[in-house]
């Protein structure tokens, strides 16, 4: 068998490009940049969110 590689590996788990070097302040003002040039959530969007986040534990349990 062969080993598997996934294809976050040129990203570190937290979405930065693999061999930079930068300090967090900046990676934070280029995601806060980003988010501030997204348009607003519409209402659907947010319901969507809540439903996938807000499960009642014993549905997580069982998916588990």
């Amino acid at each position: 068998m062969t080993d598997q590689h996934t294809t976050a590996a040129a990203e570190d788990t937290l979405g930065r490009p693999a061999g930079t070097d930068h300090g967090d302040a900046a990676y934070w003002a280029r995601v806060r940049r980003i988010v501030a040039q997204a348009p607003p959530l519409t209402d659907l969007q947010r319901a969507r969110l809540r439903a996938a986040f807000h499960q009642p534990a014993d549905h997580k349990e069982k998916a588990a």
